[in-house]
């Protein structure tokens, strides 16, 4: 799977005497000692061990502060509990095993046991990886429409979130009956795809796997994000004083997002891919186990970029700390509230507008619960400018400002 570990050359199966009696001759089980020395054993244990810890604390914090205050239950944050919930069930259901698996330098609980770890990381990985992609396009998508946006709509999210597990399962399922198949990997205390046979069937699917579960994912993401930072650009034009550090934030997040996607998968895709089309042995042990850590890494790191760098979240979790009501910000007033009569107005005159510009700015009106989130540290600060209200049909402004200081 882009999800779980990198294979290696050695395990192709657990009838394999050669995997099985590598390191001391062990065999039978289904276990498998590793070809990693003691210490490089103790060293994936404890990193895999605070991966593992801090991983399941920020996602259960981020449940937590979901489920505490009704400010955070937009339809939008949906699609971040959907990355926490994928992400705490790997730090719950996969790291533990691998964690152990270290510790006492073999795979412990067997041949099933394979099956089932490299099955479920695949899965819980692969939706983590949809929701980011889903959530692009919603944020996306949500700016370009100049429609007034119910705050009450969960339709859309709900099927970006059925979206997610659907199109993982059908990507994961394969190997259970016959395309592939899941079986020990990298040093053999980890299991996933069997990266390593050379047949038809297998390189087949590894090459779909690849593009339609790492590639794709990422190529929306970069799309949404590019097309998102340019319309900031295009409204910076209202308000030039502001552009250029409007910009650079929106540029940042953009840029902080890409590079931990880039830095979370990008390595394990190429050692499967060297595992796969490489010769035998290219891949070691040593090589492949780095991958494999990092791909986990994106469960800790996705709670801190996606949730806690949000200032909706980050002023519930400051409240969280300190037994108090949150500080009501504008992000929070607008995510739990109606919208004012001056966004209203906005909402109200923006689709007849024959100006593409203020169509856009105007849509950007809406509530930040049912607005396009910009990034997880952007909240929508309304700089409106308008005449009396008798009058109706002059244009209502958005100044979008970007907070990166979470």
């Amino acid at each position: 799977m882009i999800a779980s570990n990198v294979s290696l050359s050695g395990c192709a199966g657990f009838n394999s005497a050669l995997c099985a009696g590598a390191a001391d001759g062990h065999q039978g089980g289904g276990s498998h000692r590793t070809t990693l020395t003691p210490t490089g054993n103790l060293v994936v244990a404890v990193c895999l061990g605070f991966i593992g810890t801090f991983g399941l604390l920020n996602n259960l914090l981020v449940l937590v502060l979901f489920c505490r205050y009704k400010m955070l239950r937009s339809p939008i944050n949906l699609l971040l509990i959907n990355i926490s919930i994928s992400d705490l069930l790997v730090c719950v259901l996969g790291t533990p095993f691998s964690f152990a698996a270290s510790t006492q330098g073999r795979w412990l609980i067997g041949e099933v046991g394979c099956v089932w770890y490299g099955f479920a990381n695949s899965l819980f990985g692969i939706v983590s990886l949809i929701s980011l992609a889903v959530l692009s396009y919603e944020r996306y998508s949500t700016m370009m429409t100049p429609t007034e946006a119910d705050s009450t709509n969960y339709c859309k999210v709900s099927l970006g979130i059925t979206l997610s597990w659907v199109y993982s399962l059908i990507w994961t399922m394969p190997p259970l009956f016959g395309w592939s198949s899941y079986g020990p990997e990298g040093p053999g205390t980890t299991c996933s795809v069997d990266w390593t046979a050379k047949t038809t069937n297998n390189i087949s699917y590894i090459i779909c796997l690849f593009v339609f579960c790492l590639i794709v994912p990422f190529l929306v993401i970069v799309f949404c994000y590019g097309k998102l930072l340019c319309a900031i650009r295009q409204v910076s034009g209202i308000n030039s004083s502001m552009s250029r550090k409007r910009e650079q934030r929106v540029l940042f997040m953009v840029v902080v997002m890409v590079i931990c996607y880039l830095l979370c998968w990008l390595p394990y895709g190429i050692m499967a891919l060297l595992a796969t089309f490489g010769p035998p042995g290219m891949v070691t042990p040593e090589a492949s186990i780095i991958p494999s850590v990092l791909a986990k890494t994106s469960t800790v790191i996705n709670p801190i970029i996606y949730v806690f760098m949000n200032k909706q979240f980050y002023r519930c979790f400051q409240a969280l700390l300190r037994c108090e009501v949150p500080r009501r910000g504008s992000s929070i007033k607008s995510s739990s509230k109606v919208p004012t009569k001056a966004m209203r107005g906005a909402a109200v005159t923006g689709p007849r507008r024959t100006n593409d510009l203020l169509v856009m700015v105007a849509s950007l009106g809406h509530p930040a619960a049912t607005m396009p989130q910009l990034g997880p540290s952007y909240e929508a600060t309304n700089d409106v400018t308008k005449a009396p209200s008798s009058d109706v049909n002059q244009p209502v402004v958005v100044s979008l400002v970007a907070h990166f200081d979470g």
